[in-house]
């Protein structure tokens, strides 16, 4: 099928007007008519707005053996949406199952700002429910740097955020920051590391708000080989865990169990 009368049949497919279709790629009805029409082709970037607005190959849209007379350039220059050097290797699967217009899976993996959109989105840059890719964004997310509800990777952002940059309410890395957070170095309400910060915190060093237990300890109440405090419990001297928790429910009542127990383990372990 030529081109004019795949764009024709694409547009009808989507119900939309000439005019609908131009304002889509900032191009004017009289313009879409001459495509139609075979008057005119457009040109090398306009093709590829149309490739990605129908979710289809450029190939797919000018027809494996339509007489475009840009295909040459287009091959050369690689595929529609990744800004790829002649030759340069790409990989694109978009899955004709759409869930609300979404691809339910897009990948696109290649050399350059190759992007994926989909329910399941897989590329270079990816956005999806479920996302894996250089950059990711979504609800679960993998990637070298991610943002997403569960985010995994080397820099994440996420409510429950594990990377060796994480910030999330749940932060677990080598640098984490978190409303509780696990890390080399952690810094959040609750914070376990080697060096910890944060209101009730414990690690090698550790300073707390409230609480902190660790090597060393500097907090209202510390608990550690090295403790300083108003009240301090040394790893030196006998004392309970018992007497650690009254010392904290006393001072600090509506403390949550989940968190003594998290620094009784630390603190007698």
């Amino acid at each position: 099928m030529e081109f004019s009368n795949k764009l024709m049949e694409l547009r009808k497919e989507k119900g939309w007007s000439q005019e609908e279709l131009g304002n889509k790629i900032n191009v004017s009805r009289q313009t879409v008519s001459k495509w139609e029409l075979g008057q005119t082709t457009p040109e090398m970037n306009k093709l590829i707005e149309l490739s990605r607005l129908f979710q289809i190959t450029v190939d797919e849209l000018i027809g494996a053996n339509g007489n475009y007379d840009g295909k040459k350039e287009y091959r050369e220059k690689g595929t529609e949406d990744c800004g790829h050097k002649s030759k340069s290797p790409h990989y694109q699967y978009i899955s004709k199952k759409k869930v609300k217009g979404i691809p339910l899976v897009h990948v696109s993996i290649g050399i350059g700002k190759c992007k994926a959109k989909g329910v399941i989105a897989i590329g270079n840059t990816a956005t999806g429910i479920i996302a894996v890719g250089l950059a990711a964004k979504g609800l679960v997310t993998v990637g070298l740097a991610s943002l997403g509800l569960i985010s995994i990777g080397l820099f994440t952002v996420g409510l429950l955020s594990l990377g060796y940059l994480s910030v999330g309410i749940v932060a677990i890395g080598g640098v984490a920051v978190g409303v509780l957070a696990f890390g080399g170095l952690a810094v959040g309400v609750v914070a376990f590391g080697g060096f910890s910060v944060g209101v009730y915190s414990a690690g090698g060093m550790a300073i707390g708000g409230r609480v902190a237990a660790g090597g060393s300890a500097n907090a209202p109440i510390a608990i550690g080989d090295r403790a300083q405090g108003t009240i301090t419990f040394l790893r030196s001297e006998v004392f309970t865990k018992e007497e650690v928790r009254e010392a904290i429910l006393s001072r600090y009542p509506g403390t949550w169990e989940i968190v003594i127990k998290l620094i009784l383990l630390f603190a007698f372990s």
